[in-house]
This record gives C-alpha cells, sequence and structure tokens, in this order.
C-alpha cells in the first residue's frame, strides 16, 4: 500500500523482493536566471553489489516560469539488467524517453512541500528469443506512455544564518501506466521514500533515502518489493 493508492493483485501474481542499492547524481546549472540545464545520472545495483540492477542518464532543458513552478523538457536513456529469482526481464532491456515535466514548490511555515508531475514517452525495446543464438536479442521497440506523480516534504531540523542545513524528506512517487498499451496493470511502479538530506551550502547537497520500490511487470503477472538505499549528490552552479 502506498500513501496514495492500493493494488489488488491476482492470485496468480508471483512476488520477489531485492535488496537494492542506488548511487545517483542531479546536476542543475543555471544558464539565465530563469533557463536552465539538469544532468541527472544513476547507477542502481541490487542484492548488495551482486547484481547490477539499472542505469541510466537524464539530461534536460528547464525554464522557471514563476517563483514556485518550473517546466521541464527532457530525454532518458535506460539499461535494465536482467536480475532477481525469478528474473522480471530475459535479458539487458534497453529504453529511450521523451519527457514533459511540471514542478511546483511552496512553502506553509518551515514545510517545505513538492509536487512533480511527469508524462513519460517511453520507446522499450522487446527481447525475442533467437534460436540461432540460444539466447534473447532485443527484435524491435514498442511505444508506452506512462505518467509519473511525485508528492515530498521537506522538514528542517537544523539551521544556519537561517538557511537550512539539516531536512527530513517524506514522500511518494507513483508510475501510471496510461494509453492505448497501457498493459494489464494500472502501476508501472511504487516507491515510498524516507529519509534524511544535508545542505553543505547553496551549491552542494547530500541526501540519505530509505525508498520501498514496488515494481509490477507489463502482464502483471510479477512483482517486485525492494527495500532500496539510495545515496544522491545533488549540485547547484550559476554559470
Amino acid at each position: 500500500m502506498s500513501l496514495f493508492f492500493g493494488v489488488s493483485l491476482s492470485a496468480q501474481t508471483v512476488k520477489s523482493q531485492n535488496n537494492n542499492i542506488w548511487f545517483h547524481y542531479v546536476g542543475k546549472n543555471m544558464l539565465t536566471e530563469k533557463l536552465s540545464f539538469t544532468f541527472e545520472g544513476t547507477m542502481r545495483y541490487t542484492n548488495g553489489f551482486s547484481e547490477k540492477q539499472q542505469w541510466f542518464v537524464r539530461p534536460s532543458v528547464d525554464y522557471q516560469f514563476t517563483k514556485g513552478f518550473m517546466g521541464s523538457l527532457g530525454y532518458s536513456h535506460y539499461n535494465t539488467y536482467a536480475y532477481g529469482d525469478p528474473a522480471m526481464n530475459k535479458t539487458s532491456i534497453p529504453e529511450d524517453h521523451v519527457w514533459i515535466q511540471g514542478t511546483y514548490i511552496h512553502n506553509s511555515g518551515d514545510f517545505k512541500f513538492i509536487h512533480r508531475l511527469r508524462n513519460e514517452h517511453r520507446f522499450v525495446g522487446i527481447a525475442k528469443y533467437d534460436v540461432a543464438s540460444a539466447d534473447y536479442d532485443i527484435d524491435h521497440y514498442e511505444y508506452r506512455n506512462r505518467l509519473r506523480y511525485m508528492f515530498i516534504v521537506n522538514y528542517p531540523f537544523t539551521k544556519k544564518e537561517g538557511k537550512t542545513e539539516l531536512f527530513g524528506i517524506l514522500g511518494d512517487e507513483a508510475f501510471i501506466n496510461i494509453g492505448s498499451n497501457a498493459g494489464k496493470t494500472f502501476f508501472n511502479q511504487n516507491r515510498l521514500i524516507g529519509g534524511l538530506g544535508y545542505n553543505f551550502n547553496a551549491q552542494h547537497q547530500l541526501q540519505l533515502l530509505y525508498i520501498h520500490q514496488n515494481i509490477w511487470n507489463y502482464g502483471n503477472t510479477m512483482q517486485e518489493s525492494n527495500p532500496t538505499v539510495r545515496i544522491s549528490y545533488l549540485t547547484n552552479f550559476k554559470w
């Protein structure tokens, strides 16, 4: 059960658990007072460091329309490995995304609320068994559409000269399949998020988060329930 949604799984759904460790970087680069370029990347491992789970790179161009609202246009390239037992994927699966996003931030007292909605146009590699090589190869790419909504609350624990240093993080992110090629499940993923962040200064931030990741496969026959530790390093530079 997430903060927002509950899902009923059929009796045929196979469940598995993987223990994830994610390393994550987000770099925001201000080009003008309103225009910025952001680069995001991650390397994800599962079951300790014994298996690679996924990596991606995600550049975007962002525009600050108002003090509280920012719009982004971006691209992502993923590679998701065959991991776990049983594994959802028969081989490594590449994906390319083109996406548009809106982020709205507002405050109430010391609380900061972050709402992020992203519409991802996904081109997912589809694996097919090749008799000659006795292995799975990417046969073609299939278009899928997905919405992602993230809600985060930040609360400062310590401040220095009126600026937040150590702060708490709590939230949830839902990945929702939409469109005519949405598959047999409403959800693709859900992530329950909690942890701490620390601002070294205005340019450098470190986050240590626990994320409980649930993933449902395209046919809604498998579910992963994955305890996850994510270490994130964030930078913010004005050029």
